[in-house]
């Protein structure tokens, strides 16, 4: 029997890096509730008193920045006097300008005469397994519970200590590839002054980890390092300064599958790095539904100005049902059904026109929010949403639904009889 651990972590809304996604998304979502076709690339760095939004844009909406990131910052809960960084007293600037001509002529006049041309050249990558219910990989899956965990006590004041800034780590042992038992977990908090490290530690096992983790899956000898160092009362943006973009490996797959490289937030529908990432995780974990195989992960690549993928590729890491290969799989993928616009004109798979008409980027259901960040609809999803606790494994997004089943098991059923 083969025996490995594997170490995934994610961070809390409140964590600096998320902020600045969540304040850029935002942003984002501003734009798109008021200009549907807006071009936004929007960065934001948090640090002492200071929330600072720079990038490029192209739209017709007037949206005020100072207000945006208040309000997210509220809603996070950076509401407490004397922590270095307040949502009512920080000073907010931007340095938003407009999106450079050339760059936005190579998206809307695609060099091989399609209605959208890729946002950028480079690589994305998608992921599904059945390692878990939402077809993501045991240890980000349960680093992200224990992190909404942590929002959802942050939000009720039923744990009045809690600050915002927060980080879980899981470790999971598995066996012949299957994740058997969880053997150590990693939980820091920022908190106020007066708690006592032995009181923090054990309301954190009893609140957070013990209702959220399976017994099943807890051992006697499972390790718990809660707040290692002992004390975590400077934190947030006035302990580490926080950048857009910086939480990859939390936003995807938590190292279990490949990254492109490129992030997220702060980049609308036309940005292949984001649009075609949400993309390859719905082919994928469609594929895994359909039962092609256990494992999968799609690889997709793209020239700038260009409609077309360069190439599709797919790994099952030896997974693949009988009858199936890899190249039959991304065969498979290749005889997904075009999209049509109003016009009735046809986009290919994987295209950006079909990402977008697809999955229905261009439009969050959620949009627009009201004043305290909630979706107007809220059974609806909005890309401020994403920017925390991971962009996969929830079924509000449209890159979650399992609605590629039926047409891949009848693509299936044609290639075996073919």
């Amino acid at each position: 029997m083969e025996q490995k651990l594997f170490t995934s972590e994610s961070v809390s809304k409140g964590h600096p890096d998320k902020i600045a996604d969540q304040i850029s998304d935002a942003f984002l979502d501003a734009c798109l509730s008021q200009d549907s076709n807006s071009k936004v690339a929007c960065e934001t760095l948090v640090t002492t008193g200071l929330v600072q939004l720079a990038g490029e844009l192209h739209t017709e909406a007037y949206v005020h920045a100072q207000d945006i990131a208040r309000r997210v910052l509220r809603d996070i809960g950076y509401v407490h006097e004397g922590i270095g960084f307040e949502a009512d007293s920080c000073a907010v600037l931007s340095s938003l300008h407009r999106q450079s001509a050339d760059i936005r002529q190579g998206v809307e006049n695609a060099a091989d005469d399609s209605a959208t041309g890729a946002g950028d050249q480079g690589m994305m990558f998608g992921f599904a397994c059945k390692e878990t219910e939402t077809y993501m990989p045991a240890p980000i899956h349960w680093a992200h519970r224990l992190m909404a965990r942590h929002a959802e006590l942050m939000k009720s004041g039923e744990l009045h200590w809690l600050r915002p800034d927060a980080k879980s780590q899981v470790t999971f042992r598995y066996e012949d590839g299957q994740p058997v038992a969880i053997t150590a977990v990693v939980l820091s908090t920022q908190h106020s002054d007066d708690i006592s490290i032995e009181e923090l530690r054990e309301q954190v096992k009893e609140q957070i980890i013990f209702p959220v983790l399976p017994a099943e899956l807890l051992e006697s000898t499972t390790q718990y390092h809660i707040n290692p160092t002992g004390r975590f009362v400077v934190g947030g943006p006035h302990g580490d300064a926080g950048l857009t973009g910086r939480k990859i490996i939390v936003d995807t797959y938590g190292g279990m599958a490949r990254h492109g490289g490129g992030a997220f937030s702060g980049k609308d529908y036309t940005k292949v790095d984001r649009s075609a990432a949400y993309a390859t995780r719905w082919i994928a974990k469609n594929i895994v539904a359909a039962g092609l195989t256990e494992r999968c992960e799609v690889q997709v690549a793209y020239a700038i100005g260009v409609s077309q993928p360069v190439s599709i590729r797919v790994d099952t890491f030896g997974t693949e049902c009988e009858g199936w290969t890899e190249e039959s799989i991304a065969a498979c993928i290749r005889q997904l059904s075009p999209w049509k616009d109003e016009h009735g004109t046809e986009h290919q798979v994987l295209t950006p026109d079909w990402i977008i008409g697809s999955l229905h980027l261009s439009k969050p259901t959620g949009l627009p929010v009201d004043s305290d960040g909630k979706p107007s609809n809220p059974d609806g999803w909005t890309y401020q949403m994403s920017a925390a606790h991971g962009h996969f494994g929830r079924d509000c997004f449209p890159w979650e639904k399992l609605d590629l089943v039926e047409e891949i098991e009848v693509l299936a059923s044609a290639s075996q009889n073919a």
